[in-house]
């Protein structure tokens, strides 16, 4: 799952998907407030429009019939009533631009009455009005079974003779609705944008970069290939074809070393043959014994050399073998046999013939060196382990680095019977890193020493394990 989210695609996904989810957050939000103005704005008006009609209408009534007026008024969330005084004592107010304005309209443009408006939020209970009929009483109490939270607006008019219409109205702000229409346009829009456009371009930028991983990993591992296609954005193609260039310095670079090793070993053979000849034919004996004896050296270095440039080699196609397999048939070809304990199948790319190769000079040297050597090999995350134990003297700790390097001998004798020619951990190391692995030595806390070889698994089979799982 952590791997999945490292993906650079799901990064990229999750980001867009987060992006429309934040606008869309917002331009609820939005929507919302906008809605509640709205409202608020159409029961101002109203309330206006109602208060101003009343006024006209009590001031061309007679006295009497103001009270039934004021009753016809009134509602479950609006009072009308006349007071000496006005209920609005203060004009400082957000609402009354508006308000006096619709008021004004209805009055008449000459009208030059005040009028004052107050509006603030509120959230308690509203009492039923004075004189309300039975039925509007049990209406307001069933609306008013819970506190309002919402706004409350009140207008006081001038009448004329000194009296003020006093006007209380109180509106609940609008419940929030989920909008439908709106999230079925964002599913639909998210659909399309990710589903379609996003999904291509980014299939665009990452498979190949996925390609070029894959290349990098078996350029590690020394195998040749052909020059990946130049395709993607315009910065994905630069990298690839920056990685051609580089991958085929590099594999220029490998073999004119690799030719120029193998060459010089070669051509130093005929002056080396020449120079025996001569040597034999020196009369005085222990002068010709140290002329072939030294001649015989250089013929040995320079075997060794083509042998390291041998090793150094990757031009061996890589097969896909399976492990235990492939042990098994080394431990039948091979003279000095050791134990093999037999793990779980495990499909692992290779070169066989540089593998058997850097694995026989390992066997070799812990049959040489030691006793009852056991191969063993396991699963590691990634990667293939391989280990070679040996019950011999082990190596001491401040050569275990030392020992690979080119001609390196433990033993101090210049026998090539007793300590080989130093090239053997050497050849193999080169090989393991050509594979993209490794080989580490430690001594064993039992005794003898213990040889760790790990190697990648392929790409392509990675990715095949991860599909399976």
């Amino acid at each position: 799952m952590r791997k999945r989210l490292d993906s650079l695609r799901v990064q990229l996904l999750l980001l867009i998907i987060g992006s429309l989810l934040v606008a869309q957050t917002i331009s609820l939000w939005l929507f919302v407030d906008e809605r509640g103005l709205a409202v608020r704005a159409a029961i101002g008006a109203e309330a206006a429009g109602r208060a101003a009609n009343v006024a006209l209408l009590l001031e061309r009534a007679p006295p009497d019939l103001h009270a039934s007026i004021l009753r016809a008024a009134d509602s479950p969330l609006a009072r009308f009533r006349i007071d000496p005084q006005a209920a609005v004592d203060h004009l400082d107010h957000r609402a009354k631009g508006a308000v006096e304005a619709r008021i004004r309209s209805l009055l008449g443009a000459e009208d030059s009455r005040e009028i004052r408006v107050e509006l603030h939020e509120v959230e308690r209970a509203f009492p039923p009005m004075k004189m309300m009929p039975p039925q509007m009483v049990a209406e307001h109490k069933q609306m008013m079974h819970d506190k309002i939270s919402g706004l409350e607006l009140t207008l006081s008019i001038a009448l004329a003779g000194g009296t003020w219409l006093n006007v209380d109205t109180r509106f609940q702000r609008p419940p929030l609705q989920w909008p439908v229409f709106s999230a079925v346009s964002f599913g639909l829009t998210a659909a399309l944008l990710i589903g379609v456009a996003c999904w291509y371009l980014l299939a665009r930028l990452t498979w190949p970069l996925r390609r070029l991983a894959q290349a990098a990993d078996s350029l590690g591992r020394g195998e040749e290939r052909e020059p990946l296609p130049v395709a993607g954005p315009s910065e994905v193609r630069d990298l690839t074809d920056t990685f051609n260039r580089m991958q085929e310095r590099l594999m220029r670079t490998v073999a004119d070393k690799t030719r120029i090793m193998a060459a010089l070993g070669h051509d130093l053979r005929s002056p080396l043959t020449a120079l025996r000849v001569h040597a034999e034919m020196v009369e005085e004996e222990e002068t010709r014994d140290a002329l072939v004896k030294s001649i015989e050296e250089m013929q040995d270095m320079v075997e060794r050399t083509l042998a390291f440039a041998r090793g150094m080699a990757i031009s061996e196609p890589p097969e896909t073998v399976e492990l235990g397999k492939f042990l098994t048939e080394l431990k039948r070809d091979m003279v000095d046999a050791f134990q093999l304990e037999t793990d779980a199948p495990l499909q692992i790319r290779l070169r066989p013939n540089s593998m058997r190769r850097a694995l026989r000079n390992i066997v070799d040297n812990a049959v040489r060196y030691g006793e009852g050597v056991e191969v063993t090999y396991t699963r590691e995350y990634d990667r293939a382990l391989i280990l070679v134990r040996d019950h011999g003297p082990g190596i001491p700790d401040t050569q275990l680095e030392e020992v690979f390097e080119p001609f390196f001998r433990v033993e101090t004798s210049r026998s090539r019977e007793t300590g080989g020619t130093g090239l053997g951990l050497s050849i193999a190391r080169t090989i393991l890193r050509s594979h993209g692995g490794d080989i580490t030595l430690r001594n064993h806390p039992d005794g003898g020493l213990l040889v760790r070889l790990d190697l990648p698994f392929s790409q392509s089979f990675n990715h095949q394990e991860r599909t399976r799982s």
